[in-house]
């Protein structure tokens, strides 16, 4: 999602100072002792990108490649180890990124208020969904698979294209199933953003922007229930708010937020943040043992490595239907 933040930065400075001049300084600060059975205490902060729009939707490929979505450039590009990338689609305003269990990208594309499925060679896509109950959606944000095999996403109207009329009267999260119908699964988040199923797909954890918190949903057969509050990031006074988010293998959720990923335990607990020297907006697990952070940060994309294994809710191979 494109930070309305960033405005205020960027109306100051030449071009060339706005998408270099750092923030702040990488930093892993530690709010209890378990932080550190999660990073190594000298890990370094690696650019594997720059000189990008607004950078989100990141998916690791098995092949060392990385997927990106550029929403200020309208391209999801193919990022490589060594920097350089190759423009896959053209496309307006895509956010975030998924596999589906035979590893078709999944698209939230914003300007065409659509979850779209891209064809294997990336150059074309078909619409999985545009509407609910005969409405158009909103802006269709994140996305990601469940345990199930169903497709799960977020509707905010954080980019709701300007000059066209929001028709349903709500923020909502739905699925879509192997049909394609399309289920409301809950409505009562004001901007619901980023999503993530818990390692065990008891769970699912889906922040909201506006009200700088993080709510968790008991999940069985496709249902939510017993929403609460799981954790908040509101900092008076910083800039940042809850966005892309994953899990690793032991329950932990990383989260974007005020200043970088901010690290809960399964019981909710603030074990620490990554601060970044810019505002992230998304995250993802890669790399041979699936122990690489791969950040997206404005005009840049990071990578960091952990002590754990990350959880992804997608085959990390096809599998046939």
């Amino acid at each position: 999602m494109r930070r309305l933040q960033y405005a205020a930065l960027l109306f100051a400075l030449p071009l060339a100072a706005q998408q270099n001049r750092p923030e702040q300084s990488f930093n892993l600060k530690a709010e209890d002792p378990s932080f550190w059975k999660l990073f190594d205490q000298g890990a370094k902060l690696n650019t594997m990108g720059k000189d990008l729009g607004f950078t989100e939707g990141p998916v690791w490929e098995p092949t060392g490649s990385l997927l990106v979505s550029d929403e200020s450039k309208n391209w999801i590009y193919r990022l490589f180890p060594d920097g350089h990338r190759d423009g896959l689609i053209q496309l307006g305003d895509p956010d975030g990124n998924t596999f589906d269990r035979e590893h078709r990208l999944l698209v939230t594309a914003s300007l065409l208020r659509a979850v779209i499925r891209l064809s294997p060679d990336m150059k074309s896509y078909t619409v999985l969904a545009d509407h609910y109950d005969g409405q158009r959606l909103n802006s269709p944000n994140d996305v990601t698979l469940g345990p199930d095999g169903a497709i799960y996403f977020t509707d905010p109207t954080l980019d709701l294209v300007k000059g066209e009329k929001q028709e349903i009267p709500f923020q909502g999260v739905y699925r879509i199933d192997a049909k394609g119908n399309v289920t409301l699964l809950t409505k009562d988040l004001q901007q619901p953003n980023g999503l993530a199923f818990s390692p065990d797909g008891k769970f699912l954890y889906v922040d909201d922007s506006a009200q700088k918190n993080i709510r968790r949903y008991r999940f069985r057969k496709g249902i939510l229930s017993e929403g609460v509050i799981f954790a908040d990031e509101n900092v008076p006074g910083k800039r940042g708010v809850p966005d892309g988010m994953k899990t690793d293998s032991k329950g932990n959720l990383y989260v974007t937020g005020p200043g970088g990923i901010w690290v809960w335990s399964p019981e909710g607990k603030h074990l620490g943040t990554v601060l970044l020297p810019h505002q992230p907006a998304n995250l993802t697990w890669g790399g041979p043992k699936n122990s690489i952070l791969f950040l997206t940060a404005g005009h840049f994309v990071y990578t960091l490595d952990t002590k754990v294994r990350g959880h992804l809710s997608y085959p990390t191979k096809a599998v046939r239907p």
